[in-house]
């Protein structure tokens, strides 16, 4: 594992452990005295300040890239050149351009890499899936996404793990690069190839992270998305609808709520307990996939699509 910071703690991290013929056997992070609390408090046998060194251990034939996003795309040709599989966290990249250019690490090193879209794995998301191909609410045609989040204060900002998210040199832009990846994905794992997507921020110049976001999609399949983000409201609301010619259906992406259908005046409710490491799922699925037992959960085209999409909301 390449960084070892808050999304490894829980979510992440102790799953490699939990899933099938995986094992966590080595950490790298650039403080030593970070790393070497990581290493001790998981039971992890290797701790290692320097990417190189960790790559050399023959025992590792598996990466976890759990960086900012802004080190990505060197971390990922780095593993590729030492002959490594590679599981990296969402934002794949800074923008689209460092995605395609992980695509050419990839063919140049014939490599194998999946990206960190894990919601495509958890049953909640399954679930969501399921109603809607088995035409439940019947054609499905539109979708609309709220994320409403608070402003964060001068204390909350001051806090490094948030403060890096705002940065656009580090985290490609702002709360929108955070957590757009996950809802964005999932359209696409639902709904399939988009046609055309386009957007408006009120982002200005590279330096600040668009704080607004609306952005629409084009699928194939005749379904129109619409999303806003807005993350300087008083008011916090996590919402996705998908509307289809004889149906509803409603969930959140991040509080967990029930999912709701209705048809007509039938209301049915669909509730899932949280995932004690929220990966595992996505996790366990990486791992047939580099045993070559499965294809790939979410593919590097998956990640450079996404990417594009968020480029053309926010630039």
């Amino acid at each position: 594992m390449i960084g070892a910071g808050d999304v490894t703690e829980v979510k992440s991290g102790p799953a490699f452990r939990k899933v099938e013929d995986s094992d966590l056997i080595a950490v790298m992070r650039r403080d030593e005295e970070k790393v070497k609390d990581y290493a001790a408090r998981h039971g992890i046998a290797n701790w290692y300040t320097d990417v190189e060194a960790m790559l050399a251990n023959s025992d590792v034939n598996a990466v976890y890239i759990a960086t900012p996003p802004h080190v990505h795309l060197h971390y990922v040709e780095k593993a590729l050149q030492a002959g490594k599989m590679v599981y990296v966290e969402k934002p794949l990249a800074l923008d689209a351009h460092e995605a395609r250019q992980m695509k050419d690490l990839l063919k140049r090193y014939s490599g194998k890499l999946v990206v960190a879209h894990y919601r495509r794995a958890n049953p909640y998301f399954l679930k969501v899936k399921e109603i809607v191909e088995s035409g439940l609410i019947g054609q499905a045609s539109l979708v609309h996404l709220n994320m409403y989040k608070k402003a964060q204060s001068a204390e909350e900002l001051s806090i490094s793990k948030n403060k890096w998210r705002i940065d656009p040199a580090i985290s490609g832009g702002g709360l929108f690069h955070d957590l757009a990846p996950h809802q964005l994905d999932l359209m696409v794992a639902i709904f399939g190839s988009p046609l055309h997507y386009c957007g408006l921020s009120d982002v200005k110049g590279t330096e600040k992270p668009a704080t607004r976001v609306s952005g629409q999609v084009l699928f194939d399949r005749g379904v129109l998305f619409h999303g806003i983000w807005d993350f300087d409201r008083t008011e916090e609301e996590d919402l996705c609808v998908i509307l289809g010619s004889e149906g509803k259906l409603r969930f959140s992406f991040f509080e967990g709520k029930p999912i709701v259908l209705e048809r007509g005046e039938d209301i049915d409710e669909f509730a899932f307990e949280p995932l004690q490491h929220v990966q595992q799922p996505m996790i366990e699925q990486t791992v047939r996939y580099f045993k070559g037992e499965v294809d790939n959960p979410c593919t590097i085209e998956d990640g450079i699509l996404c990417m594009e999409i968020i480029d053309a909301f926010t630039k």
